[in-house]
């Protein structure tokens, strides 16, 4: 399954038609609310580009009192990285393994919360290294064309 558009475009702009939230749940171990990612808007080996509008659910599982925490965009971040392992997994006829976040590094938070941010939040994460035990993803997070995060994460495979 390839969503990249023609050869050599940036998958952050190829037009592709949406991964919606259906196949996300399928693809990882988070499910409802906690899937946090409401689409894939495109893709290719090494880089995913993600969209989710649930930051100003009152309800939202990350929420605390009447907030939802910037720093709270680093599991928005690995979420990023366990919707694209699932989508490499598939692709190739499997299933993802499961990870486990082990580190984050270099994280900037540019914002200090984001429940009130009108329209929707995105993601573009980068895949750095893989091998059979991790994986290493840089991932920036943006609102409206605005950085609100940025950093990597690190996650060992079960």
């Amino acid at each position: 399954m390839s969503t990249s558009g023609p050869a050599g475009a940036d998958p952050a702009t190829a037009p592709v038609a949406p991964i919606g939230r259906a196949v996300l749940e399928a693809l990882v171990p988070h499910k409802h609310a906690m899937c946090l990612w409401d689409e894939v808007l495109a893709w290719n080996a090494g880089r995913i580009h993600l969209r989710a509008r649930n930051h100003r659910d009152p309800g939202h599982p990350l929420r605390s009192g009447d907030r939802l925490r910037a720093v709270h965009l680093c599991e928005y971040g690995a979420q990023a990285m366990a919707v694209h392992g699932g989508l490499l997994a598939s692709g190739a006829g499997g299933v993802a393994r499961a990870g486990l976040l082990v580190a984050l590094r270099d994280v900037r938070l540019h914002v200090d919360r984001i429940d009130r941010l009108p329209g929707a939040i995105e993601c573009a994460a980068e895949l750095l290294a893989a091998g059979e035990a991790s994986q290493q993803y840089a991932f920036r997070i943006h609102h409206a064309g605005d950085l609100l995060a940025e950093g990597r994460a690190t996650a060992m495979l079960r």
